[in-house]
Parts: C-alpha cells; sequence; structure tokens
C-alpha cells in the first residue's frame, strides 16, 4: 500500500470516528435537553413527571 493510500485511509477514519463521537454526543445532548411547556397545565405535568423518576436517573 502506498503511503498516500494510508494517510488517505487514516484521515478518513479519524473522521469516521469523530463524526460517531459527535452524532453520539448530539443525540444524549437531545434526549436529555429539558423541554419547557408554556402552559401552567404542562409545567403541572413537568413537576408530576419528575416525582415518579427512578433515583439512578440522571
Amino acid at each position: 500500500m502506498s503511503l498516500g493510500m494510508t494517510l488517505v485511509m487514516l484521515i478518513v477514519g479519524w473522521l469516521a470516528v469523530a463524526g460517531a463521537m459527535l452524532w453520539g454526543v448530539l443525540r444524549i445532548s437531545r434526549r436529555h435537553h429539558p423541554h419547557y411547556r408554556s402552559s401552567e397545565a404542562g409545567k403541572m405535568a413537568q413537576t408530576a413527571e419528575r416525582k415518579h423518576r427512578h433515583a439512578t436517573a440522571h
């Protein structure tokens, strides 16, 4: 394998790993992002949801 092909594969592999890590971080941050509701009923529902969460939940 030539030196140029090795370098290209190294860079492409690094970009693939960096992209996968970025996708994972964005997925986790979107899943754990608090959703704010503007209505009063929505606020009551949100506080009710928090009471039923497990102790190990983040």
